[in-house]
């Protein structure tokens, strides 16, 4: 590994000092700013005392310091050639207790979000690239539809129009008495039964309007610091990012408008829901009067679903300064006046009607199948888009399914949001029927969409499909494991003992972990096969009009008994899907190695801002980055001193898009070190226009220095695969791990393979960041020669993991 000489630093700044005449009467102190990752680590871990005290702060992000060096800047001749250890810890950002984890039924929600992020890296310029923001805006609002149209389907065709008008179904649920037509009360008529359960798809709005203002009081509130006129250097037009513009991390006023948006469709989606029973019972011999009033409500929701679209398709994000703008009236107005028209139409459906009688499913109830085929045009739409962009890109050689992820990444949103739907209404409709088969000719209530039971039936084959890649993969490892024990002794002192057993182990991690690169091939297999699957079910669902089971009864015995298993099977699968969510999120939020274990995927999830869906969970970073970056700023203002900025796993991350907030005077203070880290191997294949080559070249370029270490067996970090013109790389890898091969007389236990963890137990760990310490300077610095800058470009053959 090449390691920087510091002598020649050491001499420069001798030279310099008495160029400059007396030496100054108090030393320049320098400041490490540790940035833990997934999973959370607390202060004490983190600086290695157990007596540590906040610096600044609150009880959800803070940094801290050792007690012993809270008041470092007093006393500067303590610290010299050692800079003063501050942490910074985030982990409350994104744990809790364990309620929080029901925000894991927000998945579709976070995925559709990612979907924007994800596009390929093409010039911002491009015209295609509104059209991109746009098509996942829209499919983001399709989620919200979908599941106020789930809430519809469980409260107001199961519940009230289904089993409360069937003796049957009926009969031994007190709570339901009042509901039912032998009962012949005010309630038990079709149409106030309907408006009395949409109260609950109502609350359900309620409730994520309600979560997505309080998570974004406490989120997109964070205001960036003022910047500093910052003419070090000009960023090249093709390194330039988004990350650096100083509103990226500021969309307050974007998340209300969606809000507002998305809050109206929802209200809009239950009052469609009664328009259509209503208008079902107007036109078998209904009041005229009631059948004009229903048209004109009617009419009301078309406008007010019009101007939702409008604003939607007008909520673009505005990243090059902070949007403190306040929202048009008629964006305030739109969820109030959904809620006017709502409460219009409970009362028209209410209205009596002796000659109703509920029976069948809901009228509307197929509107399941509208949204499944109007989802499926708008990722093919994504996808055409995406192609377009990927074409204009600057650099696609590492990029993820060469610019398909977005739209990939939208078609399992889309998936995952009809699971979670026909999960809970095929699980209810068990419940409420006595455990007979909805749909079968003795049951006693219809039950869900027919729709509903088909995609079910498809989850079966695609778990198939899934489980193959899995077996894939797993004969993958086994090569790879073959193949790199062949290397292992190769690479500790030839003296040790050889281990048949250790070196199988050590192999088996680093195969392991280069599962990673093939997630790729996973995503693509699972969201092709989805595709298919789907439409095969839309189709089988219009076509038949029945359920798989039903729908086979004519065909060969093998074919019906295959549907009715897939049928089955895929029913309670989609139920238990939901309940392993749950279960999954409040483990992860209750056990520390379950959180690592989950952590990455809900982290990287939630690192970006909602900029297509409101009710995603909440993006830390709009708070954590700004952290950061007011804390760097300050501090080398304050102090006229410079800083390493030491960060780990998705704390990494963190730190990188803190420094592309700094303006360039202040960043070219920082220096970087990074371990563990996601940022190419992750965000740079998977978010190229955001973290691609040539946004992390310039990154590196307006820096003092960067330095990042990698592991083989690490499944999450890798290199950065960037070389300074000068030859040195910032990769600093593969580390060794373990640390030690067999017994040794250091060494008389085996050693732990470390993988993700621990990175500071390496000797070179301390190495690097002596470097990177010694680096610092008294000066502010100029503008560094072009055989010294750190120009970077991709490294050609540069050591690390294949792509998969």
């Amino acid at each position: 590994m090449e390691t920087a000489d510091p002598t020649p630093h050491a001499r420069s700044t001798d030279r310099d000092t008495a160029a400059d005449g007396p030496p100054r009467s108090a030393p320049q102190l320098s400041l490490e700013l540790l940035v833990h990752g997934v999973g959370g680590t607390t202060a004490q871990e983190m600086l290695g005392d157990p007596r540590v005290q906040l610096i600044t702060g609150d009880d959800t992000a803070a940094c801290y310091r050792r007690t012993d060096d809270a008041d470092a800047e007093q006393r500067p001749d303590d610290y010299r050639g050692e800079p003063v250890r501050e942490a910074y810890c985030w982990s409350n950002l994104t744990s809790g207790n364990g309620a929080r984890a029901l925000w894991l039924i927000l998945v579709p929600f976070m995925v559709a979000n990612l979907a924007h992020w994800m596009r390929p890296a093409a010039p911002s310029e491009h015209p295609a690239q509104r059209i991109y923001d746009l098509l996942v805006r829209i499919l983001a609002l399709t989620l919200t539809v979908l599941l106020a149209a789930a809430a519809c389907e469980v409260a107001l065709d199961l519940t009230a129009w289904q089993c409360a008008g069937t003796t049957v179904c009926a009969a031994g649920k007190s709570w339901m008495g009042f509901l039912s037509p032998d009962n012949s009360g005010w309630w038990s008529a079709p149409g106030r039964r309907l408006a009395l359960a949409s109260m609950v798809p109502l609350l359900v709005i309620g409730f994520l309007w309600g979560l997505s203002r309080r998570t974004w009081s406490a989120y997109e509130s964070a205001s960036p610091p003022p910047r500093l006129p910052g003419t070090s250097r000009d960023t090249p037009v093709a390194e330039r990012t988004a990350l650096s513009r100083e509103g990226f991390w500021y969309g307050r006023r974007l998340v209300a408008r969606l809000r507002a948006a998305h809050a109206t469709a929802g209200v809009l989606t239950v009052a469609a829901v009664l328009l259509a029973a209503a208008a079902k019972a107007d036109g078998d011999g209904g009041h005229p009067v009631l059948a004009v009033t229903g048209r004109a409500l009617t009419a009301l929701v078309i406008v007010l679903a019009a101007a939702t679209l409008i604003v939607v398709w007008r909520t673009a994000r505005s990243e090059g300064a902070p949007d403190v703008s306040s929202d048009h009236l008629v964006v305030r107005a739109l969820p109030f006046a959904s809620l006017a028209v709502l409460a219009l139409t409970m009362v028209h459906t209410g209205w009596a009607r002796p000659a109703a009688r509920s029976h069948g499913p809901l009228p509307g109830a197929d509107a399941f199948g509208g949204i499944a085929v109007f989802q499926g045009g708008l990722v093919l739409a994504l996808a055409v888009t995406a192609w377009v962009l990927q074409r204009a890109a600057r650099d696609d050689a590492r990029t993820a399914l060469r610019g398909m992820g977005g739209p990939a990444v939208a078609l399992l949103a889309c998936a995952v949001g009809g699971v979670l739907s026909g999960g809970v209404a095929q699980r209810f409709a068990d419940w409420l029927d006595g455990g007979a088969t909805p749909g079968q000719a003795h049951a006693p209530i219809p039950g869900p969409p027919v729709l509903l039971s088909w995609q079910a039936s498809v989850i079966p084959a695609l778990l198939v499909v899934v489980a193959a890649v899995a077996v894939l993969a797993a004969i993958r490892v086994v090569l790879v494991r073959n193949r790199v024990a062949e290397d292992v002794p190769g690479l500790y002192d030839p003296r040790e003992q050889p281990d048949a057993s250790r070196t199988k182990r050590i192999a088996a991690t680093i195969a392991g972990a280069g599962l990673t690169d093939s997630a790729p091939v996973l995503i693509a297999a699972t969201s092709a096969v989805t595709l298919v699957l789907g439409a095969g079910a839309v189709i089988g669902a219009w076509l038949t009009g029945r359920a798989p089971g039903r729908a086979t009864e004519g065909a060969p015995p093998v074919v019906h008994a295959a549907a009715e298993t897939a049928e089955s099977l895929g029913s309670w699968l989609m139920g238990a899907g939901v309940i392993l969510l749950i279960t999954m999120g409040r483990r992860a939020y209750r056990d520390h190695s379950a959180r690592r274990t989950i952590g990455i995927l809900w982290d990287v999830g939630t690192f970006w801002p909602r900029a297509a869906h409101p009710f995603a969970p909440p993006c830390y970073a709009e708070r954590a980055v700004p952290d950061l970056t007011w804390r760097m700023a300050t501090w080398t203002e304050r102090f006229d001193g410079r800083l390493v900025l030491s960060g780990h796993s998705q704390g990494s991350v963190l730190a990188a898009a803190a420094v592309w907030q700094l303006d360039l005077v202040t960043r070219s203070r920082v220096a970087l070190l990074t371990y563990g880290s996601p940022l190419e191997r992750l965000y740079g294949r998977w978010f190229p226009a955001f973290f691609g080559p040539p946004a992390l070249t310039g990154l590196h370029r307006e820096m003092d220095d960067w330095r990042n270490l990698w592991r083989f067996t690490d499944p999450i970090g890798g290199p950065i695969r960037l070389t300074c013109e000068g030859g040195r790389r910032i990769d600093q890898g593969p580390l060794r791990d373990p640390l030690s091969f067999g017994r040794t007389l250091q060494n008389p236990l085996p050693a732990q393979i470390l993988g993700h963890g621990d990175y500071q137990a390496d000797p070179v760990f301390e190495k690097v960041r002596a470097e990177l310490i010694a680096r610092l300077g008294p000066d502010v610095p100029g503008q560094r020669p072009a055989d010294e800058s750190a120009k970077g470009r991709p490294a050609q053959g540069s050591s690390g993991r294949s792509s998969g």
